[in-house]
């Protein structure tokens, strides 16, 4: 008997994942979290059915989200990372010998407390001390910050539910006023294939609020086509390239894909033309 977990990509695509072991299943009080353990892409956690990371490839998402960010900043000291509860985000960033503080909000600390258990590689950088963890609603949390911080990463699940309001103009407008007066904000926004519904609505809720907005792209397996976009929004610089030396260990991220992450195929290009 062989047991297969299924994400219901979309209502006519699916993705399965052949399970060596069940590892934990349990509903929070915000959404139903599981881990398995599958043959060909190691552990796997999802969240109310949908994929969060897998072992094999969780470093590709959680590289793009936010080196593109922190190396088109020059001085990026103060992060938020909203979501991201499985530290794969803050992991990343802590790499970063000039960021002086990572504030990671996370409604769901179960998310947290699971990462830990069942994905140490991922939420290895939970445990530096430059990181502050606050178990709040990312919504509520950012509302009437001023000018504090770099760079701020919405690391976030799909806009249903808890989060739906991360993808909304109020929540966007907010992370403008958080921001310093060259501050950079990044989002991702799902796939152009599957979600490009969601694509639109989040860059023309950024462009509303930022002047100077892109969307960029990379290869995530797992993820609903396997090909993902970020938008990001920034005040000040232009972030289609790194403009410090690339000083972290990666497997994904470099800074030529950097540049060339944010080389759109026509047909995204085209949309965003007419946008």
């Amino acid at each position: 008997m062989e047991l297969w977990f299924t994400e219901n990509q979309t209502s006519d695509l699916r993705l399965s994942f052949r399970v060596k072991q069940l590892l934990y299943h349990r509903k929070s009080a915000y959404q139903e979290i599981l881990v398995v353990d599958t043959y060909e892409y190691g552990r796997l956690l999802a969240l109310d059915g949908a994929i969060q990371l897998t072992e094999k490839d969780e470093f590709t998402y959680h590289e793009m989200i936010t080196h593109v960010p922190l190396y088109a900043h020059p001085l990026p000291e103060s992060v938020l990372i909203i979501g991201g509860g499985d530290g794969g985000a803050v992991r990343e960033v802590v790499k970063h010998r000039e960021v002086k503080s990572v504030e990671m909000v996370e409604i769901d600390e179960e998310v947290i407390n699971v990462s830990k258990r069942y994905f140490p590689s991922v939420s290895s950088g939970l445990k530096d001390k430059r990181v502050s963890i606050k178990i709040e609603d990312g919504m509520a949390y950012v509302k009437g910050k001023k000018k504090r911080y770099d760079v701020i990463i919405v690391d976030s699940t799909d806009p249903v539910e808890i989060a739906k309001v991360l993808f909304e103009k109020p929540f966007y407008r907010n992370v403008f006023y958080a921001l310093k007066d060259d501050g950079i904000f990044v989002a991702q926004t799902e796939s152009p294939f599957c979600k490009l519904d969601v694509l639109k609505s989040a860059y023309n809720g950024i462009k509303a609020v930022f002047d100077r907005v892109w969307v960029y792209w990379g290869v995530m397996p797992t993820y609903p086509s396997g090909m993902w976009t970020y938008t990001i929004g920034s005040k000040r610089y232009d972030v289609s390239s790194p403009i410090r030396e690339c000083d972290v260990s990666t497997r994904y991220y470099t800074p030529e894909v950097h540049r060339s992450a944010f080389v759109l195929p026509p047909f995204l290009k085209e949309w965003i033309s007419t946008v």
